[in-house]
């Protein structure tokens, strides 16, 4: 599967299918942490991705309220 990381953005290449958490894990990176997006959707972690998927990576962005 394709996955596109952003923040710094780049493209990696994922074999097999396998849940999102399995995906974020082998990814190193921490499930609360980024959004994973297909087709426009976003994804929980028990969803399982395929082969054939192409999916975003997006980091959780938070903002505070002014003065």
């Amino acid at each position: 599967m394709r996955v596109r990381l952003r923040n710094p953005d780049r493209t990696v290449e994922v074999s097999g299918p396998r849940d999102v958490s399995m995906l974020l894990q082998e990814l190193q990176i921490v499930p609360e942490a980024v959004l994973v997006i297909r087709n426009a959707t976003l994804l929980t972690r028990d969803e399982t991705l395929n082969e054939d998927d192409e999916v975003e990576v997006r980091p959780v962005l938070s903002g505070g309220s002014g003065p």
